[in-house]
């Protein structure tokens, strides 16, 4: 263990430990790191003592200016300490021991040996501890064979499961984040236990399950966690409209794809391109308004007509019910969702200027990520389909820069104002307004006009004069110069 121990955090805290006569070592996700060989940064200490006072003594021995946030009900503590570049975030806690009511997951805790900590602790895995005292410094307490599941990649329980869940429910959803992350196996009696407990998820908080979900999502292979939370149970109950993605139904032979295991292949393709958590989450629901919109026709078979709409619509609640935040992220989600269709029209039909020009308006500054997540949903089995969707999206995204370039459409505001519109016609707010701003930006979006103010000034007076109304200023004020360019 002398590579896990070369921080000298660990040498300070023994050493105060030693001071103060009580037993200190590192726990937890620290040292299962190491032996993964992946970065951690978060250092958990437990104290067979109180863990707070070895929490400041260690602080007060690097930097007496370092500041301890104490949490005395739960008793725990923590600093942060930078070495070089990397800043570490080390916690402190008594050991304890825990027991749970059935209608919580917050558990009575009472003080306790190592061996009761280990006992509580969620995976074997994640229970081994490296002692840091000076005559026991690095040597490893590992009870539950915490090496050999690593070796083994497996995902078990010190204890008994069902006791395990039952008594901290978010623990299911912790394994299944530890199968997504590392790619392990969950042990089968702890996934049948998972199943036999998953309606005790009901009693964790939206925000703790979502956090395990997020996590979930962000994994290299996110659609393994999601796979995992749908065979047992948990994703009816977290997630119900995605859960409701599965299945197939079959009418005079003719049945449509499973939409389930089609958004996972997206989400695959898209967190193969992108790690972006929201783009993900575009993804994720970019099919979801599919079941509400499910039809047959006997000509046409199966269609989900204006599943794109009603999928955006149903973004807010999602984002609400699981905590998410309600700000320009769940902007972002809808506006994707309500546009994930256009990109792939236009790859099947000709791609016009016009068109394209539309696309870049309405998608702004997302167009890029609007993309990805288009060529993401191609998922067709047919390699001469997906061969021609690549090539006609390839000049989609060809057209987009050329025309960018050209117009710079973009976020455009229409070179004439409703302000301007109101002056010049000496108007009140009204409709007529609205109706001519709308012609400037369709002529400019069709192409019949270029991006510019005179162009924009001319078509408003002929828009106006259509409606009947004179210029009280016929002269635009700014005296435009004519654009050479057009």
């Amino acid at each position: 263990m002398d590579v896990i121990l070369d921080n000298p955090i660990y040498q300070i805290v023994g050493d105060a430990a030693d001071q103060l006569g009580v037993r200190a070592f590192a726990v937890g996700g620290v040292v299962r790191d190491y032996f993964l060989k992946r970065h951690c940064t978060d250092i958990d200490i437990v104290c067979v003592g109180n863990g707070i006072q070895l929490a400041q003594a260690t602080a007060q021995s690097i930097n007496p200016n370092i500041q301890v946030t104490v949490f005395k009900s739960f008793g725990t503590a923590s600093f942060h300490y930078r070495q070089g570049h990397t800043l570490w975030q080390i916690e402190f806690v008594g050991a304890r021991r825990e027991s749970y009511r059935h209608d919580s997951r917050k558990p009575i805790v009472e003080d306790g040996t190592l061996q009761d900590d280990q006992n509580r602790r969620d995976f074997t895995i994640n229970a081994m501890a490296v002692s840091l005292n000076a005559d026991t410094f690095g040597q490893l307490l590992d009870p539950f064979g915490g090496i050999r599941d690593l070796d083994q990649g497996l995902i078990r329980t010190p204890l008994d499961p069902d006791i395990t869940f039952s008594d901290d429910p978010l623990r299911m959803m912790r394994a299944i984040r530890f199968a997504t992350q590392l790619q392990f196996r969950i042990l089968p009696e702890t996934l049948d236990a998972i199943q036999r407990n998953a309606q005790r998820i009901r009693i964790v908080s939206a925000e703790r399950i979502t956090a395990e979900l997020n996590k979930i999502i962000l994994s290299p292979t996110p659609s393994l966690g999601f796979k995992l939370l749908q065979k047992t149970g948990l994703l009816p109950i977290i997630f119900p409209e995605f859960s409701n993605l599965k299945g197939v139904d079959t009418v005079d032979g003719r049945g449509h794809k499973d939409n389930f295991f089609h958004t996972l292949q997206v989400l695959d393709h898209v967190a193969a391109q992108s790690n972006d958590l929201w783009l993900r989450w575009a993804a994720i629901l970019h099919d979801i308004g599919k079941p509400a919109t499910k039809r047959y026709d006997p000509k046409l078979g199966w269609t989900f007509h204006g599943h794109e709409v009603r999928g955006s619509r149903m973004v807010k609640k999602i984002f609400s019910r699981l905590r998410l935040p309600l700000d320009y992220k769940m902007k972002y989600v809808e506006k994707l969702v309500l546009l994930h269709l256009r990109p792939i029209i236009l790859a099947e039909d000709q791609v016009t200027d016009s068109a394209v020009r539309r696309l870049l308006f309405d998608a702004g500054d997302d167009i890029d990520d609007l993309m990805t997540l288009c060529q993401a949903d191609i998922t067709s089995k047919n390699e001469d389909k997906v061969r021609r969707y690549i090539k006609n999206f390839q000049l989609v995204r060809k057209k987009l820069v050329e025309l960018e370039e050209r117009d710079r459409i973009r976020n455009f505001q229409p070179p004439v104002s409703g302000d301007d519109i109101m002056k010049t016609f000496n108007l009140p707010p009204c409709k007529e307004i609205g109706t001519i701003k709308d012609c400037i930006k369709d002529a400019i979006l069709d192409g019949l006009i270029p991006n510019d103010r005179q162009a924009a000034w001319q078509m408003m007076l002929q828009k106006a004069a259509e409606l009947g109304l004179h210029p009280a200023t016929p002269t635009d004020p700014q005296q435009p110069t004519t654009n050479q360019n057009h």
